[in-house]
């Protein structure tokens, strides 16, 4: 498998100093995903939680929901020509009985933020494919002031961070403020659906009860794998798309964005947030 990390050589020029170093990069590799033997998407990803990415990402597309439809994740042996395994390619096999649903090529180009299907399009698709409709009952119930101390404990929990700057990170923290589970990766979506695919492997779909923090911004691709593993808080450090904003309120999602020191932006679901305390504090 191929490592997190790697390193390669720099020039530093500092103050109009010049040195020569090696610095610690990022690792990006692609992987490919199959389904029962079907190649059916490709993500550039930090190699790592490969099945649990795998996993996830079948879940965002409406083809898992629970652990028992998971029947095995392996890496593909012989991925190359010369029978060697790359560890780039992994295989997901469904349970019997799954009834698989008809995954095109527009099923999967409109999850991507750079499609060019209309809004409508892509938020009837998650409608009509969610799984876990966000109806946690009584609501989640969060305040400002916990929800402001979530992005420094995701930045003080990102180890990998630390030593490259180049990874995405993404939280599920319980709706007291807990750290349930952290995963990185040099994609935003890669690492919420490492979260989501953890969460189904240990049968904790749907994540009803949590909060799911991001680095960088709120897309419409992030809303929707929110939407799908039945997270009902979507809180970013920067700004949401239009659509991931749409989306939160057709589905009942609260999306937060621009969550920085005490500041933030309720862009839907405001019921969840405990805004009357934090008007009586200012």
């Amino acid at each position: 498998m191929g490592r997190v990390t790697e390193r390669r050589k720099v020039i530093r020029i500092r103050d109009g100093h010049v040195s020569e170093r090696p610095d610690t990069l990022v690792a990006e590799e692609p992987l490919e995903i199959r389904l029962n033997g079907k190649p059916l998407a490709i993500t550039m990803r930090t190699p790592g939680d490969d099945f649990a990415l795998a996993a996830g990402f079948l879940v965002s597309e409406g083809v898992l929901g629970t652990a028992d439809e998971l029947q095995s994740i392996v890496y593909c042996a012989g991925a190359l020509d010369d029978g060697s395994n790359t560890y780039n390619v992994v295989d997901v096999k469904t349970a019997p009985g799954v009834v698989l649903p008809d995954i095109t090529l527009e099923r999967n180009v409109y999850t991507t933020s750079s499609c060019g299907l209309c809004g409508k399009a892509s938020l009837d698709a998650v409608r009509t494919t969610a799984r876990f409709p966000i109806a946690d009952t009584p609501p989640v119930r969060v305040g400002t002031e916990l929800l402001a101390s979530l992005p420094d404990r995701l930045r003080a929990a990102q180890r990998v961070f630390d030593r490259t700057g180049g990874l995405h990170g993404a939280a599920l923290f319980s709706e007291e403020g807990d750290l349930l589970d952290i995963r990185e990766d040099v994609g935003r979506h890669n690492a919420v659906d490492k979260l989501v695919g953890r969460a189904l492997q240990n049968g904790d779909l749907p994540l009803s009860r949590t909060i799911l923090l991001v680095s960088g911004r709120a897309s419409f691709e992030l809303a929707q794998k929110a939407v799908m593993a039945g997270i009902p808080m979507l809180a970013a450090v920067s700004a949401p798309s239009s659509l991931a904003v749409d989306l939160a309120a057709e589905t009942g999602l609260t999306l937060i964005g621009f969550l920085r020191g005490s500041s933030m932006n309720v862009y839907a679901g405001e019921h969840r947030v405990a805004l009357r305390a934090a008007a009586a504090q200012g």
